[in-house]
Parts: structure tokens; C-alpha cells; sequence
């Protein structure tokens, strides 16, 4: 068993968590500079940190402080992306996955040219990233949407928006296009139905009688058009240019082996597989077709728009793998949660402070499981764990279990691959220390790299290695082979 020869091992971050600089070289709100920190709310419980209203919405945009909006200061990267760079060059970085924020280039999303100091600074980070020999990966939405395009037409709900995601697309292959050949177009496609706002610009009280849940669906398939021509543009404007979707892996086993825990189980895993089979097969499913009948959801298509979702599916297919979950029709089963969801409690894994059950063999089924369905190259391009690290007097970060957790994955991805999977890569999430999506936290350390801030943003942002770095450096030094 090997890695195979070219293998892209790297790390992955999101702009509206590592950037910072919110109001800073022309940049416009965006969903995720209103999302607020909340200390008095359980961790543990996402829903209650990505709930928004029009209300509090205004509130937010109300307040300049980001003392509670953490995203809007991240860790600095748009000042410290040099230093950072180096850094992931040192650990051996063969790609770097990160994401162009829209609002740098398009502050509201409907201006017809693009923000020069927003081109710019990309352009900048491209060519540092190919002075170091690391290749980009590059997803064009990443929870970042213009806040007003939000606001003005409830996100994508709106088919006006399409347009405008077009626009932002054809500016980052045009003045990206030749620093950039891997691109994903929409992070966690899946996540709409779960976080509507950050994902989709959706403010529930602003979906009238509707609801919100039609409203994610007409956004999503307004999302799945955008993605089929911003995948032909990327084949006609990106020399070698490939388009590949994004999933949350969301491995469901069900709880027991009563057929009634089995089907439940079979009906979730449909559900999570859906939004990459539209992407890779160019098509609807039949029975979720038919699952949105029987709920009463009706989708507004324009003529041509099944024709463009066909002929523009995706070169590989990428996904996030964090945890996985069991299924039971059993109203009194033990829920645990997970990466943005609850799930019925697996007793032979351990869990996390956040929940997180911790399951590498779970990786290796996605795999293999990913790879029997699409046949095309896969792409692990989030995969980690959040933990809270000491550092000691001498300022050295020991993180052993940050390791093994990644240890343990790697060997996992190992057999997948001797199985016979197509693998591309493989970028943790995260490299360095960042902003949480979910509870916008700082503490829930993710990285190699330390970096000195607090949850309210207080800190010197001094950036440290962690034991963990140089254990990734070995990895990838000798492409896998060493993982002691």
C-alpha cells in the first residue's frame, strides 16, 4: 500500500474564517460579517449559533465593533498571507485549498466591473503561492455571498442572482485562470437545507407563506444552474481547468439491524448524495423528484435549465469528512451532534468536545462508497478536528492527539486507495488556527500552526508550530510512508 506518486497533500482554510480585513480595499458585507460569537449558548448546539432574522441581521450591520463578529477579523491573513504561505511551504504544502471572498471583487454582487484592490490582493497570494511551488485549489463560494444580494432578493432564491455569481465566476477565471487549474464551485452544496443564511443568503422571515425549506430548494436549483455554466466557462477560459463539486460526507450507519433503522438510514444517505448526483450525472434524482412532490415543494425551472445542469457536470468530486452518525426510528435513541447536524449516538466511538464522534474506518466507506457511485477522481479536501490546545512557559504546543487523530484517517485513506480508489488529495481542515464555522469560535483549534488570539479577539496573532506540524511535514516529505 502507497500514496500514489504526484499526490496533492496540503490544507485547506476559508476566506470569511482566515481573512479578516472585513472593511478594508473596497470589500462589502458579506453573510458571514454579521454572524455573530455567543458565549452563553452551548457549543454544541449549531442551531442556536446560525439562526438569523432580518432583525438581527440590521443589528449586526448596526455594530462596527467585531469584538462579537469574529469572522470580520479572522487571523489576519489578508496582512500575514506571506508569513503563512511560508509556513505551509515549510510543512512541504503541495496544494493549498482556499476561497476568493466575493464581496472583494463584487462588494454588492451587482457591479458590472470588478474591485481593482479586490483583484489585486488574490493576485498577490497566487504568485507567492507559485513562487513556493504550492498549487491552488480554489472554491468560488464559500459562505460569502454578498450580504446585499441577501437583503435585496433573499439570496438565491432569487434567479437574478445566478447572473450575478456568473459575473464573479468569469472575473476569477479570467485574472486567475492561469495561476489557478482546480476550482470547486460551491462549498458543502448540501449544507442549504441546514444553514440556509450562510449558505445561501436566505432570511427565513423574509420567505413569506412559502417557508423556508421551498425557498432552499428553488435557491439550490438556481445554484446547480449557476454550476453548470460556470463549469463550461471554466473548460472555455482556464487552460486544463477542472471543475469539481463539494459534499459533506455525512456517513450514516444505521443503529440497530431492525429494517425500520436500515430504511431510515438508506433515506438519509439518498438525501446527503443528492446534491452530488445532480452535479455528476447532470440530472435530478427520480425519487427525490418524487420526495419534493409529496411535500408539496415545486420547483420553478426555466426552459434550458435541465439542459445546462447536463452539460455542465463536474470533472472530480471533493468532500468533507469530519465524523460520522448513526439513524433509528427510535424517539428516545441518545443524539450526539456532529459538522452542522445531529445524529443518533454510535457507542463504539469516541467523541469530541464538540460531539464529533471520531470514525478514519468511516472515511475509508466514503471512499470506497463515492468512488462505486461517480467513478471520477475523488478529493478529500476537509477533513480535522477541533481541540482545545495548551501552550506550555516555553511556548512549545504538544498535541498528540491531534495526530493520532490524523494517523489514523491517513491509514484509513491507505487501504481505501490499495482498494482501488481514485484519489487526488488530501487538505486538512485546517492548517492553522481559525475562526469556527458554526460558533464562530476561536478555541476550537483546528491547526498545525497556533495562532495567538482569544474568542473576543485579543492576542498578538503570533503564530506558532505545534508538535503536530512536524509530524505533517514528515508525512508529506515522504509522501506517506512515514506516519510514526
Amino acid at each position: 500500500m502507497s500514496f500514489p506518486k504526484g499526490f496533492l497533500w496540503g490544507g485547506a482554510v476559508a476566506a470569511n474564517q482566515v481573512e479578516g480585513a472585513w472593511n478594508a480595499g473596497g470589500k462589502g458585507w458579506s453573510v458571514d460579517d454579521v454572524a455573530t460569537y455567543k458565549p452563553n449558548v452551548d457549543v454544541k448546539d449549531y442551531k442556536a449559533h446560525v439562526t438569523v432574522s432580518s432583525e438581527s441581521v440590521k443589528k449586526a450591520m448596526e455594530d462596527s465593533d467585531d469584538t462579537y463578529y469574529p469572522k470580520r477579523r479572522g487571523i489576519d491573513f489578508y496582512h500575514h498571507y506571506k508569513e503563512d504561505l511560508a509556513l505551509f511551504a515549510e510543512m512541504g504544502f503541495k496544494v493549498f485549498r482556499l476561497s476568493i471572498a466575493w464581496t472583494r471583487l463584487f462588494p454588492t454582487g451587482e457591479e458590472s466591473e470588478a474591485n481593482a484592490e479586490g483583484i489585486a490582493f488574490y493576485e498577490d497570494v497566487f504568485k507567492e503561492m507559485k513562487r513556493l511551488g504550492i498549487e491552488p485549489l480554489v472554491t468560488l463560494s464559500h459562505y460569502e455571498m454578498p450580504l446585499a444580494l441577501s437583503l435585496k432578493y433573499n439570496g438565491w432564491t432569487d434567479r437574478r442572482v445566478v447572473d450575478c455569481f456568473v459575473r464573479f465566476s468569469r472575473a476569477c477565471f479570467e485574472h486567475y485562470g492561469k495561476y489557478v487549474k482546480y476550482w470547486l464551485n460551491f462549498n458543502e452544496v448540501d449544507s442549504i437545507i441546514r444553514h440556509s443564511f450562510i449558505t445561501a443568503g436566505i432570511i427565513p422571515d423574509l420567505c413569506g407563506e412559502k417557508g423556508e425549506i421551498p425557498c432552499c430548494y428553488q435557491a439550490l436549483h438556481h445554484q446547480f444552474v449557476a454550476a453548470g455554466i460556470v463549469t463550461k466557462l471554466c473548460h472555455e477560459m482556464v487552460p486544463d481547468g477542472q471543475m469539481g463539486c463539494m459534499l459533506t460526507k455525512l456517513m450514516t450507519y444505521p443503529r440497530t439491524c431492525a429494517p425500520e433503522d436500515v430504511a431510515a438510514t438508506q433515506k438519509k444517505n439518498l438525501e446527503n448524495m443528492f446534491y452530488s448526483d445532480v452535479m455528476v450525472f447532470g440530472e435530478y434524482p427520480r425519487m427525490i423528484l418524487r420526495d419534493l412532490e409529496k411535500r408539496g415543494i415545486k420547483i420553478q425551472m426555466e426552459p434550458g435549465d435541465l439542459e445546462i445542469i447536463k452539460e455542465g457536470t463536474v470533472d472530480f468530486v471533493s468532500f468533507s469528512y469530519y465524523m460520522s452518525m448513526t439513524e433509528s426510528v427510535d424517539p428516545n435513541a441518545e443524539r450526539t451532534p456532529g459538522n452542522t447536524v445531529l445524529g443518533v449516538k454510535n457507542p463504539y466511538l469516541a467523541s469530541s468536545e464538540w460531539g464529533w464522534q471520531v470514525d478514519p474506518v468511516g472515511l475509508r466507506i466514503s471512499l470506497i462508497e463515492l468512488y462505486d457511485r461517480y467513478k471520477k477522481p475523488l478529493f478529500i479536501v476537509e477533513n480535522g478536528i477541533g481541540s482545545r490546545d495548551v501552550v506550555e512557559e516555553d511556548g512549545s504546543i504538544h498535541d498528540p492527539y491531534r495526530i493520532e487523530y490524523f494517523r489514523r484517517h491517513f491509514k484509513e485513506m491507505e487501504k481505501a486507495i490499495d482498494d482501488g480508489v481514485e484519489l487526488m488529495g488530501y487538505t486538512s481542515w485546517a492548517p492553522i488556527d481559525l475562526i469556527s464555522a458554526s460558533t464562530s469560535q476561536m478555541s476550537k483549534r483546528y491547526g498545525f500552526i497556533y495562532v495567538d488570539q482569544d474568542d473576543l479577539g485579543n492576542g498578538t496573532l503570533k503564530r506558532s508550530r505545534k508538535d503536530s506540524f512536524y509530524w505533517y511535514q514528515k508525512v508529506i516529505r515522504t509522501n506517506g510512508a512515514d506516519m510514526e
